[in-house]
């Protein structure tokens, strides 16, 4: 009995953590925090998850890259967007979309990359991707000038949902006639 006590009070104070933080926690940080060790305590962010899961609540835990954060079910998005009167998340143009594709396909990328794929000046979207949050500079390509190479971000995981890039979507095989489909 006094294990399960031990054990509702680790999943209390994720819960808790989860929720102040508003971000995604690091499952080492939550480790440190409850005082045991990676494994141990991924099973009882696990836990939690399937909890939440199986009970059809109106919050998750989702885990992003190396970590966790609390967030809405989507299964209450338009209940909650009804009284939300906060910014709503803009829809990304297709020129957006098809340069954060290419990035997020290719990464790290240059931008030279990126046009070169796109076959038109791609500035404008890829400043926009990054003022967004979804891009970010990843590091330097070691030639001449240095270029920036561009990578996803956390944002970029939460926006679509995946947990990391492993997730995202087969690309399809080039067809015939020149056109290249991103998404199955």
């Amino acid at each position: 009995m006094v294990i399960k006590m031990k054990m509702n009070e680790y999943e209390a104070v994720i819960e808790a953590a989860l929720f102040v933080a508003g971000d995604k926690v690091s499952l080492a940080a939550l480790a440190d925090m409850i005082e045991m060790d990676k494994a141990t305590t991924k099973a009882i962010v696990n836990t939690l998850i399937n909890r939440y899961s199986g009970e059809n609540r109106g919050i998750r835990i989702i885990e992003i890259g190396d970590g966790y954060q609390m967030c809405t079910s989507p299964e209450c998005f338009d209940s909650i967007r009804k009284i939300y009167k906060g910014r709503e998340r803009q829809s990304l143009s297709p020129a957006l979309l098809e340069t954060l594709a290419i990035i997020a396909y290719k990464q790290p990328v240059t931008k030279a990359d990126i046009e070169s794929i796109r076959g038109v000046n791609s500035d404008h979207a890829v400043n926009r991707l990054v003022e967004k949050g979804l891009v970010c500079e990843a590091g330097r390509l070691d030639s001449p000038g240095k270029p920036i190479l561009f990578g996803t971000t956390t944002e970029f995981l939460r926006y679509f949902g995946f947990r990391d890039t492993t997730e995202l979507p087969a690309l399809k095989e080039p067809e015939m006639d020149g056109q290249i489909s991103f998404f199955e």
